[in-house]
């Protein structure tokens, strides 16, 4: 029995199927019990457990092979990340009591960067969860392909799209969810010892203007990247929202100035296979 949490989202689906596929019993953990019914339909136990009840995580953990554990992500975080803290110590609680065979962790390139940023959150959570006393491999996935849904109205309504990340030739690790999610199925069934680190990206490293150029494939006019400069940041964020854009704004200087990178070293690498043109076409289907 493996247990799965963000079932839910691109990630923890991706997982929950293959492992499936390939005949695991799978437990699908939930906040909301009727997210679970889709997944009791496709086999699934399900248990109800939000991030910050550690004893529902507790039992959900319990009598498995393995756990897949991705934090919810927090955006707009209060500074100083205590709705990060409250649920990385819920996780680490209840995985201590569970006591699992082993832990597969989802985290990010940069999760190493001293700098303050967005993903520090991750930090704490490697941090945090590599002192338990099961085998932990931490998943270091690069910038999600996926973050590009955003492009997709922009550049099918105007051929012009905003874009964060910067000079537009800057070629950045990029990843798709879906080679994320079978390389933490592919982990969740190996067996290892200790904590371990796998940095994963995609078949190839990708810029702005690739995407534009990929867009503009796809869709059959032209599409361009247009910089947002970066002294607009913080009121445009605050404009939609935010109330703290200052972590997400030193994230997205991390990729620019590329103090967020992957660490290296000893660290396992791993790459993944599906192409730009793939995850992009998706999500124009989807109407993204």
């Amino acid at each position: 029995m493996f247990a799965i949490t963000g079932i839910t989202g691109q990630v923890g689906g991706v997982v929950a199927r293959l492992l499936l596929a390939s005949g695991h019993d799978v437990r699908a953990v939930v906040r909301d019990a009727a997210k679970g019914e889709a997944w009791a339909k496709e086999g699934c136990e399900v248990a109800v457990a939000d991030v910050n009840d550690q004893h529902a995580l507790q039992h959900a953990f319990e009598r498995t092979e393995g756990v897949f554990v991705l934090l919810p992500p927090t955006f707009d975080p209060t500074q100083g990340f205590p709705e990060a803290r409250k649920a990385i110590a819920s996780l680490r609680a209840a995985l201590a009591a569970a006591r699992p065979k082993k832990v597969v962790v989802l985290s990010t390139i940069g999760a190493q960067a001293t700098q303050p940023n967005l993903l520090n959150q991750l930090q704490i959570m490697e941090q945090e969860l590599g002192t338990l006393p099961m085998p932990v491999a931490f998943l270091r996935a690069a910038w999600f392909i996926e973050n590009a849904a955003w492009d997709i109205a922009p550049a099918r309504e105007t051929g012009v799209v905003p874009s964060f990340l910067q000079p537009l030739d800057k070629l950045v690790p990029m990843v798709a969810t879906a080679d994320i999610g079978r390389v933490a199925a592919d982990l969740l069934r190996e067996t290892w010892t200790g904590r371990r680190v796998i940095e994963l990206e995609g078949t190839q490293r990708v810029s702005p203007d690739m995407i534009a150029a990929s867009l503009g494939r796809l869709l059959g006019h032209d599409v361009r990247m247009n910089i947002v400069p970066r002294d607009t940041w913080e009121d445009l964020f605050r404009s939609q929202g935010m109330t703290n854009p200052l972590p997400r704004m030193q994230m997205i200087d991390g990729f620019n100035e590329e103090w967020i990178c992957f660490e290296g070293g000893q660290n396992e690498v791993r790459r993944g296979r599906v192409p730009l043109d793939t995850v992009l076409q998706s999500l124009i289907e989807k109407g993204a």
